[in-house]
């Protein structure tokens, strides 16, 4: 069973009133904080991960809970998204998150948005069976779709602000140092 269904019963719908309400008040919030102390501009996110079944694994992150699995062809029970799908996932919700947010900043309008994502993986490198490629996505492409009365032009000046600020596309663009260890 993924959650997602109780996941998604669980936010509720606001206006565009209330998104707008909520989002200048966060940014106020943040830029006081920083200004204060721009130590408080730090954040280190910690979630942990137990296996289950097959291949699965239990996320806890805060204080939610969610599932990963691999499809029956990769071992794994289907009982839930894989690792690659919740990745492309993160990229999407980071998309949404950052476009409303720089949409609010700029004065623009989102009726509704929708954002897909293709990721590209070669799994020899996954199976051993050839060393010289990537472990990950080789290639992914975002498409984003938004409605709303704004131009066409406005929303690709969004976009690009979108590109320089969203966190999930930074990591995904540009390498970052991670370490591993055995506990």
């Amino acid at each position: 069973m993924t959650l997602l269904q109780d996941q998604t019963a669980a936010l509720p719908d606001v206006t565009a009133e209330e998104r707008a309400e909520r989002l200048a008040a966060a940014g106020a919030a943040w830029n006081e904080r920083i200004a204060k102390n721009a130590g408080n501009a730090q954040l280190t996110y910690t979630v942990t991960g137990r296996g289950v079944g097959a291949v699965g694994t239990e996320i806890r992150a805060g204080r939610h809970r969610f599932l990963v699995d691999e499809p029956a062809g990769l071992a794994g029970d289907d009982a839930a998204a894989s690792p690659v799908e919740y990745a492309l996932g993160a990229l999407i919700s980071c998309q949404v998150v950052v476009f409303r947010l720089y949409a609010q900043a700029l004065g623009l309008t989102i009726d509704d948005i929708e954002v897909t994502a293709q990721g590209d993986l070669d799994v020899r490198k996954l199976f051993g069976i050839d060393e010289s490629g990537r472990a990950g996505f080789h290639d992914v492409r975002v498409a984003v779709e938004i409605t709303g009365p704004n131009t066409v032009e406005e929303y690709d000046r969004l976009r690009a602000v979108v590109e320089e600020h969203c966190p999930v596309l930074d990591l995904f663009a540009n390498p970052v140092p991670t370490s591993g260890r055995l506990a």
